[in-house]
């Protein structure tokens, strides 16, 4: 794994966890789930299995460490890893489409569907949940699916544009050929 790939996988993962730590439990303790928009990010970046499982499972054990669900640190570890290669096998499949910046945002709404079906199903079988399926899935996971599009439709391109003047350009397309 290249030394570059791993600081920005990194980097995407730190901010993501900070913008998790900052945001604010709104409806039971759950909140949107900003780490995913980075994690999902660092897979449209550098699409490669390795990385793909580091993001998953560092995803899940940061979310799971800073999040306000009582008992969420174990459905955090099953949802990331799993959400990580759904949304590896989607962006496979549309590759052509999801390299646009709409493309990333519907990409990154289905992801976050995803994830929030994964989380609120595995914290019901482990944990129980503080309220009704259904109205924690509309509260909390489509208002975070919205943000989620919506933060990678505006960072998507600022970090694109990045990369292509940095030689960043190059970790990635080494990594995309690997």
């Amino acid at each position: 794994m290249n030394t570059k790939t791993l600081v920005s996988l990194s980097l995407l993962v730190g901010i993501g966890a900070v913008l998790h730590t900052v945001i604010p439990g709104f409806f039971l303790g759950m909140k949107p789930d900003m780490m995913l928009t980075m994690m999902f990010l660092g897979i449209i970046l550098f699409p490669a299995k390795k990385n793909v499982l580091l993001l998953g499972v560092l995803t899940g054990v940061i979310s799971g460490l800073t999040t306000q669900f009582p008992g969420g640190f174990l459905p955090n570890l099953i949802d990331k890893p799993i959400t990580a290669f759904v949304f590896y096998g989607l962006f496979l499949a549309t590759q052509k489409v999801t390299r646009s910046v709409i493309g990333a945002s519907v990409l990154t709404a289905a992801g976050t569907l995803v994830s929030g079906s994964i989380f609120l199903l595995s914290a019901y079988l482990i944990v129980g949940l503080p309220g009704a399926f259904f109205a924690l899935f509309a509260a909390v996971v489509l208002p975070a699916t919205i943000v989620n599009a919506g933060a990678m439709f505006v960072v998507y391109p600022i970090i694109h544009s990045i990369l292509k003047r940095s030689s960043m350009k190059e970790a990635v397309t080494t990594e995309q050929l690997s």
